[in-house]
C-alpha cells in the first residue's frame, strides 16, 4: 500500500510561511532543489490543498520556458505538469495540468487511493495536512528545518488534541543549513533511511 507523506518546509520556530504568506526566507538552492526532485519524481501523485496549487498553477507550467530557470528549477517543471494532481477545495470548479478537484477529505476515498498501485502520495499544504492528521491519514512527516527564526507567521501545525506517536526513519543536512527530520508511524520504521 502506497504512503501519504507530508512534505513541508519550516522555519527553526515552526512556521511556513511568514506575514503576508511571505517564504522569502527558503533556502532553496540546487543541492536542495535536486534533492526535492529526486523525491517528487518518484511520487505516485500530489495531494494539495486549493491555495497551494493555485500558487504552484502560477508558475511551474511553464517554468522551464524561462531559460533563466534552468537547471533543477526547470527539471521540476516537467515533474510538476506530468505528476497526477489532486486539489482539494470546495470552491474551485476546475484545475488544468493534469488536475482532479475533490471536494473533501473522506477517509475511505483516501484509503482506496492509497490501495491503488503506484508511488507514494505527497501531501502539501498546512490546512490540508490538518484534515489529513485528523483523520489519521498521513505515514510519514519530511520536515525540512531552514536555519532561520521568523516570529510569526503561519504554523505547520495546528493546536489539537491527537497524539500520534512517530519514530524518527531518518535524517539528512543539507550544505546550506538546511536538515531533514523524516519520521513516520512505529509500525513504517524498519531501520533509519528507509
Amino acid at each position: 500500500m502506497r504512503k501519504v507523506i507530508l512534505m513541508m518546509s519550516v522555519s527553526l520556530d515552526g512556521f511556513i510561511e511568514g506575514p503576508d504568506r511571505d517564504i522569502g526566507w527558503h533556502l532553496v538552492d540546487d543541492e536542495l532543489h535536486s534533492h526535492f526532485n529526486d523525491e517528487l519524481a518518484a511520487m505516485g501523485g500530489f495531494l494539495s490543498g486549493r491555495v497551494t496549487h493555485e500558487l504552484m498553477a502560477e508558475f511551474w507550467p511553464t517554468a522551464d520556458a524561462d531559460p533563466s530557470n534552468a537547471g533543477p528549477m526547470a527539471e521540476f517543471a516537467g515533474i510538476w505538469r506530468d505528476m497526477p494532481k489532486l486539489v482539494f477545495s470546495r470552491t474551485l470548479e476546475r484545475a488544468d495540468w493534469n488536475t482532479t478537484v475533490v471536494r473533501d477529505v473522506v477517509p475511505e476515498e483516501i484509503m482506496a487511493l492509497k490501495a491503488q498501485p503506484g508511488g507514494d502520495l505527497s501531501l502539501g499544504g498546512a490546512d490540508l495536512a490538518a484534515a489529513f492528521r485528523e483523520h489519521d491519514l498521513i505515514d510519514e512527516y519530511r520536515v525540512y528545518v531552514h536555519p532561520v527564526l521568523i516570529g510569526r507567521g503561519k504554523p505547520l501545525f495546528r493546536p489539537t488534541d491527537a497524539k500520534s506517536d512517530l519514530r524518527l526513519a531518518g535524517t539528512r543536512s543539507f550544505g546550506n543549513g538546511v536538515v531533514l527530520l523524516q519520521y513516520r508511524r512505529p509500525e513504517e520504521v524498519s531501520a533509519p533511511g528507509r
